[in-house]
């Protein structure tokens, strides 16, 4: 790691001086990486000297913040980038695994157009010219533009700008995709907190978290952050925080917590009803909020007692336990309430959600220290960053317009809902065939389930090689735009300008000027137009750089990664909380044969799927099986036992309709009875040879429930019966099952057998 001085902090190339720019710290260390801005480097680099380039990587909705060594042009290595807010120094395993998205060799080098069946893997190469000409002819020819849909991932500052834009200016749909639904947590954010934007929850400086399902320091929302964050929340105050964990999965974070309570699936808003009946009963916490959440005493609580609950919630938790997490939630203040997508993914997802992060007007401590800090509005308005993902009811209508004909041209970028959608919508049979979709285009840059059934693809380049902006979500509290700039000439360039990759915003662009399509941007390129807003941030004069000229400033951004200002916060007003609701009973289907109920989980490798092509992020161990590049089923222990299953029998899982997926057995003692948890991600058909055909796809076999107030897919609600297949293998795991190390005879070593007594030292 190369350092340097403040004095030296962040030198400037292409002749520009140090004293031009003035960075505004923001609790730096002392010594720093050396950080570059690449835009005007030579070609031809010295040989043997390395560089380092700021840029964002949005592996995360929270996106990370890095800095990239460069040698000879080629990327050798990832770090956070210290200053930047969200991550301060550190990164994600996702985000260091970006050098093999870089570099991976199944990366689509040059637009293709299908010249066999659907589905069948034959492609032509053709031009960028002839690609973005045969997209935007078929664009142009379609009368009822409504019938266009444009399917994609959540995108952030200019790219979601300029998507915005070509698809208002041009009349179609545009639906959000996530494989994991966030749903019901924002929707449920927006009912409780009316804001659009998840808040910045302060754990660091929280004295006492209650975590409802929310598995922060490996998958949920912005594990990179929540992970420093809790470091200072153990250790950096001068008490050290107490946490306790609801869920119905023995997590990560559930490893990390005082206490793990567990609860059965779909009951953990009814703890959280039970603490708040607890909290009022006794008239503590903040008496305003009270009656606001009450309706001035009209509501009634007294079905939410501890002693008429405990039993539903789970058979391990008592009235008393009840009762002492509520005291300790008011007198261990600051307190917070936090809830998890694993929360939402039942029927009553929304409502439980609701109940658990109105906990946090009891303790009254929105826009507080160590509280819920409201999000500000962007430093330039047009970046918004509020949208809400497509609900699974959505994509239900969606697929039934695609089978009657009323989806002309499905437009998809970096989404794979063939793989992701449960099986009981059958998406991939429903895009084989050209009568239902006549037009499928994916901007995807590798291949995967979905982008195998398009008729062209237009491939987009890695992160590590294009230009963009993001707003973190969440954010820190405080207005932050992260600058994304090509760290590397682009891996395909030697193909020749009409080959290799194009951005996806690079690709609207032009197909809008080929189609004289007006989407409100007066430039040639997302590059063009990230530089040219940069002069906004430059005019406001404020913020963690400034400069003499917008030209410097351009610069500045761009070596700090980004511009923030940690003094212009959340400055509207704090509304008073929604009254409370009966929080309705989950739903599960009643057969008695299907008595598990089978709860899929985001693992810190693959993730959702979307890290499958990747052989580091296939080998990174789960933390609690250690298990890698492979589908496990955690079951616990007893419940093994009673059904003659060990580690690496075989399992197969089926639902009620009757499709199974099979995966390697890994009894825990520590997983809750009557559960079988497996981790979601693996199992594609097309997505290259790290991905393809390894291990089981858990989303397919979900049943079609969801959420009535939200259309929310509800992923945690489908019940199983397991059995043995007969069939056995080894669960590839990151465990040392090495014996001894050979000894020299004639030294002595410290060896420790169980409780022994140690040996002599050499």
């Amino acid at each position: 790691m190369l350092t340097t001085s403040r004095r030296k902090f962040l030198g400037l190339l292409g002749g520009t001086a140090i004293g031009a720019v003035v960075f505004q710290a923001c609790g730096v260390p002392e010594k720093e990486l050396i950080i570059q801005a690449p835009f005007e480097m030579p070609e031809d680099l010295v040989t043997g000297i390395d560089n380092w380039y700021a840029t964002s990587i949005n592996t995360t909705p929270a996106t990370d913040g890095v800095v990239v060594r460069v040698m000879e042009g080629r990327a050798k290595k990832i770090e956070g980038n210290i200053d930047h807010p969200i991550n301060q120094g550190k990164h994600s395993p996702r985000a260091e695994a970006t050098l093999q998205s870089l570099y991976n060799p199944d990366r689509i080098s040059s637009p293709l157009v299908r010249i066999g069946p659907r589905g069948s893997g034959k492609w032509e190469q053709i031009s960028w010219t002839d690609a973005i000409a045969r997209v935007s002819e078929q664009i142009s020819n379609i009368d009822d533009k409504s019938s266009i849909l444009m399917a994609n991932n959540r995108l952030s500052g200019h790219s979601q700008m300029i998507l915005n834009n070509f698809t208002t200016s041009l009349g179609c749909k545009n639906l959000i995709y996530e494989p994991i639904e966030s749903t019901n947590l924002r929707s449920a954010i927006n009912h409780v907190f009316n804001q659009t934007q998840i808040p910045d929850f302060d754990i660091k400086n929280s004295k006492f978290l209650l975590s409802f399902g929310a598995d922060f320091l490996e998958s949920w929302v912005s594990p990179t952050k929540y992970s420093r964050d809790f470091g200072h929340f153990r250790q950096g105050g001068d008490v050290r925080g107490k946490m306790i964990h609801v869920s119905s999965r023995y997590s990560m974070t559930a490893a990390n917590a005082d206490e793990w309570i567990y609860v059965n699936p779909g009951t953990e808003g009814l703890l959280a009803m039970s603490i708040a009946y607890v909290i009022i009963r006794r008239k503590l916490g903040n008496q305003a909020n009270i009656a606001s959440l009450t309706n001035n005493g009209r509501f009634d609580m007294s079905e939410y007692s501890p002693g008429k609950v405990c039993n539903i919630i789970s058979p391990y938790l008592t009235a008393d336990q009840i009762v002492k997490i509520a005291n300790e939630f008011i007198e261990h203040s600051p307190s917070l309430a936090i809830g998890g997508d694993s929360v939402g993914s039942h029927t009553n997802g929304f409502d439980s959600l609701s109940a658990i992060y109105s906990l946090n007007y009891l303790v009254n401590n929105i826009g507080k220290k160590g509280g819920v800090i409201y999000q500000p509005k962007p430093a330039m308005p047009e970046l918004i960053n509020n949208e809400i993902p497509g609900s699974f009811s959505e994509w239900e209508k969606v697929t039934t317009d695609m089978r009657e004909g009323k989806i002309n041209i499905l437009l998809t970028s970096n989404i794979d809902p063939v793989y992701g959608l449960p099986g009981s919508l059958k998406v991939k049979e429903i895009l084989s065939s050209e009568n239902t979709v006549p037009l499928i285009v994916s901007f995807s840059g590798h291949m995967d389930d979905t982008t195998s059934m398009a008729d062209l693809i237009l491939p987009q380049g890695d992160p590590l090689e294009e230009w963009g902006t993001n707003i973190p979500d969440p954010g820190p509290g405080y207005q932050t735009l992260g600058f994304q700039q090509p760290v590397v000439r682009p891996f395909f360039e030697s193909k020749g300008k009409h080959y290799g990759n194009k951005s996806f915003s690079d690709s609207l662009i032009s197909i809008s000027k080929t189609m004289d399509l007006d989407i409100k941007i007066n430039s040639d390129s997302i590059k063009d137009l990230v530089k040219e807003d940069s002069k906004k941030l430059f005019d406001l004069n404020r913020g963690s750089v400034r400069a003499q000229n917008d030209k410097e400033f351009w610069v500045g951004v761009l070596q700090r990664g980004g511009w923030w200002d940690v003094k212009n916060m959340f400055k509207g007003k704090i509304n008073k909380p929604p009254k409370f609701k009966n929080l309705p009973t989950p739903v599960f289907n009643d057969n008695a044969e299907y008595d598990f109920h089978l709860i899929p989980f985001v693992s810190n490798g693959i993730s959702d799927g979307s890290g499958a092509n990747l052989p580091w992020m296939q080998s990174l161990p789960d933390p609690i099986s250690t298990a890698t590049w492979s589908t496990w089923v955690e079951i616990n222990l007893k419940d093994a036992n009673k059904l003659d299953i060990t580690e690496g029998d075989i399992i197969k899982i089926t639902n009620q309709s009757g499709k199974s997926i099979e995966a390697i057995a890994y009894p825990n003692p520590a997983s809750a009875p009557n559960t079988v948890c497996v981790p979601v991600g693996q199992g594609h058909t097309s997505m290259g040879r790290y991905a393809k055909n390894r291990g089981a796809n858990v989303l397919s076999i979900l049943d079609p429930s969801k959420d009535d107030n939200t259309g929310s897919l509800a992923w945690s609600a489908t019940k199983v019966q397991i059995a043995k297949t007969g069939d056995w293998k080894k669960l590839p795991q990151m465990e040392n099952e090495l014996g001894d190390f050979p000894r020299d005879p004639e030294r002595k070593v410290i060896k420790i057998d169980g409780d022994g007594e140690k040996n002599e030292h050499h």
